[in-house]
């Protein structure tokens, strides 16, 4: 009878707890939050319970589709229309919610500039964000924060410096032989012209260089790892709208998440399976010769894995994997689909095409070798590459939590608050570039990137501050590379068959594809 009342008073307790756990989570902080703003003019949409604003934003998402039109200025009012209407109605800045998530949306220039400046220390990757990408990124450097971050940043970003970069152009033109060749031979089967689906293989070729260039070994090898993480990335992608509910939804055996942890062990044991290569070394001499030449960032990674801070919360093995499958995304899906979308610009701007042809064509006169001193003066190509960019940023979001109570714009802002920026609507603002900021318009970058635009601080398409991506070198010279071998061998015009329907799947990309009609010149 003592144990049944000592169980009686006891029940209560332990059904509470998690019940006062849940109510601090979903309400009483994200409550703290918001009267803290609201108390400093902050404004917003009203949230809901448990959901937030998440179901006022699939409602505007619904009411936004029927709207959308065939042109290339159009999708940030399909994927992102409720920051256009929130925008109208509460100005610059202002507090929305995911449920458990209260986020602070910026686009003041004063505040944008500010949180360039913030340190590692003050604003960090969200939580949630660790939390839901925690598959296709674990703890490595794309979501880490603190000490494991900063180490994980000085390992990582001294493989991207210029000097090291340089030697890599010879490895980018290897790569891209594949892909002009198969052009090539399709082409010749079709009179010169057909259309061809270009999104797949430059996906390919980027997919090739980051793997030749950190890793040490072709596209073969590593075309299940990209395979298998693409499929993550979609995944993952669909699962972001819930993201107010993310720590319930994900722990639950959906047929979704079984999937995403079936994919991510997966990738774990092919990654793996590259550093053991790597570290058994090959018994072949070429493989040798790549391996030497290419794949210090592996080497790094792996060398670097044996003194990372006690406080990254998993093994050795789980820090390379980490920090492959981060590099492996970032440096393939991010330069992949800003050359999709160049080649579609390009194709329905044929004079910009003509003119980056002209400057492609002087470039290889002659059999000029490419190297580092060419591609830098490649002016116009260089400024299509800058327009693509901020037209169609591949990082879309800057999303930063707040890992202390600090002061941004005249704003105290608490610990735990997401800050967000949309790069491309910063990208699209009409007060900084002008009535033709929808428009594809590369000679505004003639005089640089610092002079495009007023203030210089708002075009940000490697994202800024501490953060900024380190690979953003080799990104260039990449689709320096590329443009420069495509347009002095082809010629692209727009296809019937596109839909114009960007996508957000992370990264903004074409929702069908982008079949371009191909012709190959005299």
């Amino acid at each position: 009878m003592g144990k049944l009342h000592l169980l009686a008073l006891l029940l209560p307790v332990l059904l509470g707890l998690p019940l006062l756990y849940i109510c601090e989570i979903l309400w009483l902080r994200p409550e703290r939050i918001r009267k803290k703003l609201r108390k400093q003019g902050v404004r917003g949409p009203r949230p809901t319970l448990l959901y937030g604003n998440t179901q006022e934003i699939k409602r505007i998402r619904q009411e936004a589709l029927p709207a959308q039109k065939q042109d290339t200025s159009n999708y940030m009012s399909t994927l992102f229309p409720q920051f256009m209407i929130w925008r109208e109605t509460y100005g610059s800045v202002f507090l929305y919610s995911t449920g458990a998530v209260e986020i602070l949306y910026v686009s003041d220039p004063g505040m944008v500039k500010d949180m360039s400046h913030c340190t590692s220390s003050e604003l960090g990757k969200p939580i949630f964000i660790q939390k839901s990408r925690k598959p296709l990124f674990g703890e490595g450097i794309l979501v880490a924060n603190g000490n494991i971050w900063a180490y994980q940043r000085k390992i990582i970003a001294q493989e991207f410096f210029m000097e090291k970069i340089k030697v890599m152009i010879e490895l980018i033109v290897e790569a891209s032989a594949p892909l002009l060749e198969a052009w090539d031979s399709m082409l010749d089967g079709m009179g010169g012209s057909r259309e061809i689906d270009v999104d797949g293989y430059l996906r390919s070729f980027s997919a090739d260089v980051i793997a030749r260039a950190c890793f040490g070994s072709n596209f073969a090898t590593g075309e299940e790892i990209f395979y298998k993480l693409r499929q993550l990335q979609k995944a993952i992608s669909q699962q972001d709208a819930l993201v107010g509910l993310s720590a319930v939804w994900k722990s639950l055996p959906t047929k979704a998440n079984r999937e995403i942890q079936k994919l991510e062990q997966e990738v774990r044991l092919l990654i793996l399976n590259v550093a053991k290569e790597h570290s058994r070394g090959s018994s072949s001499e070429d493989d040798d010769c790549i391996k030497t030449k290419h794949n210090g960032l592996l080497r790094s990674i792996v060398n670097s894995a044996r003194h990372c801070p006690a406080s990254f919360r998993g093994s050795a093995e789980d820090y390379i994997v980490d920090n492959c499958k981060s590099i492996y995304f970032a440096g393939h899906e991010t330069t992949a689909v800003t050359v999709t979308w160049c080649l579609m610009l390009l194709a329905t701007h044929p004079a910009w095409q003509d003119r980056a042809r002209a400057e492609a064509l002087e470039v290889c006169r002659g059999g000029t070798e490419l190297d580092v001193d060419v591609l830098r003066r490649l002016k116009t190509i260089t400024m299509v590459i800058q327009e693509t960019l901020r037209l169609y940023p591949p990082g879309s979001l800057i999303m930063r939590e707040t890992l202390k109570d600090f002061k941004l714009g005249g704003l105290d802002i608490p610990r735990g608050t997401i800050i967000q920026i949309a790069i491309a609507m910063l990208h699209l603002d009409k007060d900084v570039w002008g009535q033709d900021a929808g428009e594809f318009r590369p000679d505004r970058f003639a005089n640089g990137a610092a002079a495009a635009c007023e203030p210089s601080h708002m075009y940000l398409p490697f994202g800024h501050g501490p953060r900024i991506c380190a690979g953003q070198n080799l990104a260039m010279m990449e689709l320096k590379v590329v443009l420069v071998r495509l347009l002095s061998k082809f010629a692209f015009s727009p296809s019937p068959g596109y839909r114009h329907a960007p996508l957000f799947r992370l990264t903004v990309e074409p929702g069908f594809g982008m079949p371009l009609v191909v012709t190959k010149l005299p």
